[in-house]
């Protein structure tokens, strides 16, 4: 039984900020590489993420939207080992510059110099189906 609830694991999950982000190619491999959450992380169960239209994280969403997400903590308290969160979901590619400024914070400046008018610039926004924590002393699954 989860000790936790999905507000609390958010708040966890925006703490972190990065995670890896794992998607299948084209040859069915898994290929994960680093992304900022941006603390962008809404407790219904959806993260954001923004990349490059020409990256290969958005030909393999376009191929197989379902992405995997891990975050590790770096500090448990008092000794306690950190939380780990795996969450697997739906990934949505979203092009509009309003939803841009919605989730943009200044920190994305240095990677995406002209702001939200970056040429090529994409949003993706992962909606969670299953989350599974533990935290040394917790753990379980939660179907979203």
């Amino acid at each position: 039984m989860a000790d936790k609830t999905l507000e609390q694991l958010a708040e966890k999950m925006r703490d972190i900020d990065f995670c890896m982000v794992c998607t299948r190619t084209q040859g069915g491999a898994f290929a994960s590489r680093p992304m900022s959450n941006n603390r962008d992380v809404a407790y219904q169960g959806d993260s954001y993420f923004f990349s490059f239209e020409a990256a290969r994280t958005i030909g393999d969403i376009e191929a197989d939207p379902q992405v995997g997400l891990t975050f590790t903590g770096n500090k448990g308290l008092l000794g306690k080992p950190p939380i780990f969160i795996s969450i697997s979901g739906k990934a949505e590619l979203i092009r509009d510059k309003a939803s841009f400024a919605e989730h943009w914070v200044k920190d994305l400046d240095r990677w995406f110099e002209q702001g939200i008018d970056t040429p090529g610039i994409v949003l993706i926004k992962v909606h969670a189906e299953r989350l599974h924590y533990w935290d040394g002393e917790d753990e379980a699954d939660i179907m979203l």
